[in-house]
């Protein structure tokens, strides 16, 4: 029966996968137009997401034995690593943002590890530093490549697309969605089905296959709202700045799981259209409210998930009721007192238009 659980929990996540972590792949192609029906955008992710799903096998093995040991990895651990990952990824789905699942994920094995005190910390460390440089990599050489793109579309007009152009483009984007889409499911998949292979209740290779399946179904059944998110609302993009976008991110998230890390693939894309960005506005798109909102979920999702699982296991492994009790009250303290915080804002805001002064 658990196990039965423990599968379930794994496939509904990787649906959940690609409607965040891959789906965001073809948000520049859909943002500039080169895919204008979402429907069609969100089909290639899922058949492209579904073939780099078989080439993650290094990815699964890190996921399933490089962060914690898999002797303490049985199936309660596993559906409580992946019901922690599965419920903030759920949530980040449910108001559009593209959460990494990476990091998730990360975050709920290694609360799972801090839990029965058993942690490869200096792969966790490396892990974490990875996650840093590489979005700052690739906002770094999209902000260079969007400055020649500016150039080269103001000499010569054609290259934005509304000349004789225009069909090369629009399939170069097209091809380059579908290398980042397939850079996904080679990097994603892992999250999902990298716990079950880690506590033995699958082999590798049918893990990549049949998550790399759910993960396709997940990106073209629930992807529509992370696909708008990052192609219309941080910046729209012209044909070339998107492939641009795509070749980059895709290229840097290959590379990463050839070595077996976990990466967090929206993170790559939304730092490198915030670098395409930056090139055509300067920093003024950073102060769009939904850049600062995907930042802070960037920051809270791993730490978030971490708890969870950290409080789940003592609350239904090791019936630790007195500490599970701290954690859930230090949890609520720390939402009231943020409410409490927004709620003062908006009041002193309210005084000061209508002019009431203090």
């Amino acid at each position: 029966m658990l196990t039965i659980a423990a599968f379930t929990i794994a496939l509904f996540f990787a649906m959940n996968i690609g409607a965040s972590g891959t789906a965001a792949a073809m948000g520049p192609a859909y943002g500039s137009g080169a895919v204008p029906n979402k429907r069609v955008a969100m089909l290639l992710v899922g058949v492209f997401a579904f073939l780099g799903a078989l080439a993650g096998g290094e990815v699964v093995k890190t996921i399933g034995s490089g962060i914690i040991p898999s002797h303490i990895v049985d199936v309660e651990i596993v559906i409580i690593i992946l019901a922690a990952a599965c419920l903030t990824l759920f949530i980040a789905n449910l108001i559009g943002i593209p959460l990494s699942t990476s990091e998730v994920v990360v975050g709920a094995i290694v609360g799972a590890g801090i839990a029965f005190q058993a942690l490869y910390l200096e792969k966790v460390l490396l892990i974490v530093s990875f996650w840093v440089i590489v979005p700052i990599i690739a906002f770094g050489l999209s902000l260079l490549v969007g400055k020649l793109v500016r150039k080269a579309e103001g000499r010569w007009s054609s290259l934005t697309g509304k000349g004789k152009w225009r069909r090369p483009l629009i399939l170069l984007l097209i091809i380059s969605g579908c290398l980042e889409a397939y850079a996904a499911g080679m990097n994603n998949v892992a999250n999902a089905v990298g716990p079950l292979v880690g506590a033995g209740l699958i082999n590798l290779t049918t893990a990549v296959l049949v998550g790399g399946l759910f993960v396709g179904l997940g990106a073209f059944l629930l992807g529509g709202r992370v696909i708008e998110t990052n192609g219309k609302k941080i910046t729209r993009l012209s044909l070339l700045q998107g492939s641009a976008v795509s070749v980059t991110g895709g290229s840097l998230v290959i590379v990463a799981s050839l070595f077996g890390f976990p990466i967090p693939l929206t993170q790559v894309t939304t730092s490198a259209i915030v670098g395409i960005g930056t090139a055509d506005n300067g920093f003024r798109l950073w102060q769009k409210s939904i850049m600062k909102q995907i930042m802070k979920v960037w920051i809270v999702s791993p730490v978030f998930s971490l708890v969870m699982s950290y409080g789940l296991i003592l609350l239904f492994i090791k019936a630790d009721y007195y500490t599970f009790v701290v954690i859930v009250s230090v949890f609520i303290a720390t939402i009231g007192s943020y409410s409490l915080y927004q709620s003062t804002r908006q009041e002193r805001r309210t005084t000061y238009d209508d002019g009431g002064g203090i």
